[in-house]
């Protein structure tokens, strides 16, 4: 127990840079079954939205990713798109942690709902964002979005839109 506090307190958060961004694409890469993307993606994730993402570095290397961004329509909403924890990061709920870290940043301010799209048979995301819900005392709503066969081609399962109402920014800093 004693050794994942301490781990948990080294690791370091930061917003990516473009040099990141071959790095990111490795560990997606490693964190089977996420959807990859290409690395020219992660680049531009890294150089275009780096106010809007977060990388977690433990002794120097990225151990987690989230890529998201405030919807361009919506500045009260903020659409994570992707969650990644290396193996070697696992159970020191680095997910959660960057998904507070990246609601208390300035572009953040007026967010007041996040949304990611998530398929029914991932319980790892699942348990993260209702973990994050309950933290924040929010409430999590959630609908079939992106459907197999009028968007995918039957291609990929559906994708529910999960919608979590954030309480005022208080409470994300009580959080912390």
């Amino acid at each position: 127990m004693h050794q994942i506090k301490s781990r948990r307190k080294d690791v370091q958060f930061r917003k990516p840079e473009a040099e990141d961004g071959a790095s990111i694409w490795e560990l997606i890469g490693a964190c089977k079954p996420l959807d990859e993307n290409s690395m020219y993606c992660n680049l531009i994730q890294c150089d275009h939205f780096r106010d809007t993402c977060i990388l977690a570095e433990l002794d120097g290397a990225p151990v987690g990713w989230i890529s998201g961004y405030v919807l361009p329509s919506d500045a009260e909403s903020f659409f994570v798109w992707q969650v990644a924890v290396s193996e070697k990061a696992r159970g020191l709920g680095l997910a959660k942690r960057m998904l507070e870290q990246l609601l208390k940043r300035d572009e953040c301010q007026g967010v007041t709902r996040m949304q990611t799209t998530i398929t029914k048979d991932n319980d790892a995301s699942w348990a993260l964002f209702r973990s994050f819900a309950d933290a924040q005392d929010a409430e999590l709503d959630h609908e079939a979005h992106f459907e197999s066969d009028t968007h995918f081609q039957g291609e990929h399962d559906t994708e529910h839109m999960v919608t979590i109402s954030l309480p005022d920014s208080s409470a994300l800093d009580a959080a912390a």
